[in-house]
């Protein structure tokens, strides 16, 4: 499946081959398939190793780092010939050896022109770890996603229709009614498959019918998710992990939202469950939105670190962790849990395009649901799930701040009236 990471690889090969590729991202996101995929189709000579099925190789990187020792003893134990102009080394699983991380660096800086990429589970968790020297300016890193809707529409062979949405966004001119109507469709459709590749690819072979989708799939990707969580952790710690993690959908339930220790567990406090909320959002299964209490840049000085929300990382595994049926995502019935998956959708694309999460709040409960920096002004961003878009908070905070404009992302079509751009929901992505 095409996915929008391919265009970083693309970069990296034409501009900086000889700095190692490092691709983050949550469990099964796809990885491995979008790395292996382009090893073959760019490159003469291909070598995959999966550090944590082959011990003899991750042994290597623990008695040397020497970039030409570790290639020639690659070649012995695979009856392989390196070409190291024209091969490509793809070191899968590689959080399991903190060593051959380290040995990026010398890679990097060999004279010989190694092409180096590498992927992992719980990489960014095994880096917030990691004790050894991290090879800093020495490693390319690149973050992967759930594919977000734009990718949605190109797996399910609707790319004329993704290039209507970006002409749409372009010109603030609304779409036909009709064409519209159908889009909104496929967004509901994608708010229940949600963006995991395994997700998608189950549901195009039961010809996008939705009544035959197998919710097991995304509960065995839930499932794997806590199954991981005892990885880098004591008993103890993945109890709170898990904990916090399934306490979400509860989180966002709440029609004031904001996380709240004691929904969790009784008597849960910070101070107890802090670092369980860091290995999640290490992990890339959450993505933290924090208060800012004045709208100015950087907004990240701004922050209020102890006022935050927590989304998932996919909004199809929050509709199976809510239990959320496919009636109410299908039917226009607007409800608290109809909104708490907007808001999730929302975030997870603007996490998708590198936007910072962050939400604004005044004293006398007017919020703004996001704040995006964008040209380097602060644009509040306001969503609604369904048509009706007034907003009292929004007009507080314009009268407050005078933003330069003002986004409304719903289910209206597109338009640009009194200082509003409105944005229907499945152009989230295009926010950026």
């Amino acid at each position: 499946m095409k996915r929008k990471i391919t265009e970083n690889l693309e970069r990296w090969k034409a501009r900086e081959p000889n700095m190692p590729f490092m691709l983050i991202g949550a469990r099964q996101v796809g990885k491995t398939y979008i790395l292996d995929e382009f090893c073959r189709k760019n490159f003469a000579h291909y070598v995959y190793i999966n550090l944590e099925k082959e011990k003899g190789i991750m042994k290597i990187f623990e008695k040397t780092l020497d970039p030409e020792k570790i290639i020639a003893e690659i070649e012995l134990i695979q009856d392989k010939t390196i070409i190291p102009e024209e091969t490509v080394i793809f070191f899968d699983e590689i959080q399991v050896s903190e060593k051959a991380i380290a040995s990026l660096k010398y890679f990097n800086e060999s004279e010989n022109k190694f092409n180096i990429v590498c992927a992992g589970s719980l990489l960014g968790v095994a880096l917030n770890r990691f004790e050894s020297s991290y090879p800093v300016g020495k490693v390319r890193r690149g973050y992967m996603h759930p594919m977000d809707f734009e990718e949605f529409l190109w797996a399910i062979d609707q790319e004329k229709l993704a290039n209507k949405i970006n002409d749409c966004f372009i010109s603030n001119t609304a779409m036909f009614e009709g064409t519209h109507e159908k889009t909104i469709e496929i967004y509901k459709e994608y708010l229940f498959v949600g963006g995991m590749p395994a997700s998608i690819l189950h549901h195009i072979s039961n010809d996008r019918r939705l009544n035959r989708y197998n919710r097991e799939i995304k509960r065995d990707i839930i499932s794997d998710y806590i199954a991981d969580m005892s990885k880098y952790t004591t008993n103890s710690e993945s109890i709170k992990i898990k904990k916090i993690y399934e306490s979400i959908p509860k989180q966002l339930g709440k029609s004031d939202y904001k996380f709240v220790y004691k929904l969790v567990t009784e008597g849960a406090k910070k101070a107890r469950y802090e670092t369980a909320i860091d290995w999640l959002e290490n992990s890339n299964l959450i993505n933290k939105c924090t208060l800012v209490d004045s709208p100015r840049i950087p907004l990240k000085v701004y922050e209020k670190n102890s006022f935050f929300k927590i989304y998932l990382n996919d909004v199809g595994l929050l509709t199976e962790l809510a239990e959320v049926s496919l009636y109410n995502i299908l039917s226009d019935e607007i409800n608290i849990f109809k909104e708490m998956l907007t808001e999730n959708y929302v975030a997870q694309a603007f996490v998708s395009n590198g936007n910072r999460l962050n939400y604004w709040k005044s004293s006398n409960k007017a919020e703004i649901d996001f704040l995006v920096n964008i040209k380097g002004e602060i644009i509040p961003v306001e969503v609604k799930a369904a048509r009706n878009t007034k907003s009292k908070s929004l007009s507080v905070y314009v009268q407050k701040y005078s933003p330069k404009y003002s986004i409304k992302i719903s289910g209206k079509n597109f338009g640009f009236v009194n200082k509003i751009k409105s944005v229907p929901l499945y152009a989230t992505y295009l926010v950026k």
